[in-house]
């Protein structure tokens, strides 16, 4: 009786989370994939036909996948290279590290105003630049008519405000890694930059994976950020399902756009594990 008792304790423990996420999750997820798949009660594609259709849909799959493919790396190699002057600094670290994650304690909204305070026409940025008489007056950097622009504004908040995560799970990946291998490796004198190639970044591999998945997941929902910037003058998918549901009332193309952005996110999610795998999980 104790040993049943003992191999049904973890599952009992694990109920009320499992209860938990299938009540915030699951169901509205299954909710969701109705009624994307379905119009006046009635199975059908006519949501994804219209979301395909759609003047805004090209430039918004453009404009995400961009933003992902650019902000992602940028803020993998930041976090990085953070993480690895913190790991060199002999005290002072703490303080360092919460000056650095202090945009975590921002909303992504209350972030893409404090952009937009900078780069709109009389902000911040075109200030500076006039009182250094490099332009003549104000400039409007975030309209539909400066993209390049408007992007790199972006890109810059979205930079800004969440390198913070993955730095903080890459310094606490670093903090895994045993001293000896370090050690062993200084004995045997190889340079800083190969002890860096060969035990530091195989050793960190599971919290790349884990920041890369976070990171990419999070990338493909940026909405807020944009929202503050750009506006509508900068389409991104999480965007567009916004705009159907509140602007058009169509909650069934909104829900089409919703289910696009899971299957990306859960296809990026499924190649990292792949890409990252380790070698136990490799021989398996």
């Amino acid at each position: 009786m104790t040993t049943v008792r003992s191999r049904l304790l973890p599952y009992l423990l694990l109920a009320p989370s499992v209860a938990f996420l299938a009540a915030l999750f699951l169901v509205p997820l299954i909710q969701t994939i109705t009624l994307s798949f379905s119009e006046d009660g009635v199975p059908s594609l006519a949501n994804y036909t219209r979301m395909v259709s759609d003047l805004n849909f090209g430039l918004a799959v453009r404009n995400t996948f961009l933003l992902v493919l650019t902000v992602v790396p940028i803020q993998i190699v930041m976090a990085l290279a953070m993480a690895m002057m913190l790991q060199k600094l002999p005290r002072g670290r703490d303080v360092v590290l919460w000056i650095w994650t202090i945009p975590l304690g921002i909303s992504d909204l209350a972030a893409g105003l404090v952009w937009l305070a900078i780069l709109q026409d009389r902000g911040y940025l075109n200030s500076a630049l006039y009182g250094l008489g490099l332009i003549d007056g104000p400039t409007a950097w975030l309209t539909y008519e400066t993209p390049v622009a408007l992007f790199f504004g972006v890109l810059v908040a979205e930079v800004w405000r969440a390198t913070a995560i993955v730095l903080v799970i890459l310094f606490a990946g670093l903090q895994l890694i045993p001293k000896e291998y370090k050690e062993a490796a200084e004995v045997f004198g190889a340079r800083p930059w190969t002890t860096f190639v060969r035990i530091t970044l195989p050793l960190l591999k599971p919290s790349l994976q884990t920041a890369l998945i976070l990171r990419t997941v999070l990338a493909f929902e940026v909405f807020a950020v944009v929202y503050a910037i750009g506006g509508t003058n900068f389409p991104v998918l999480v965007g567009e399902a916004y705009n159907w549901q509140r602007n058009y009332q169509n909650t069934g193309v909104a829900a089409a756009y919703a289910m696009l952005i899971v299957a990306i996110s859960l296809g990026a999610t499924v190649v990292f594990l792949w890409a990252l795998r380790t070698k136990p999980e490799q021989q398996a």
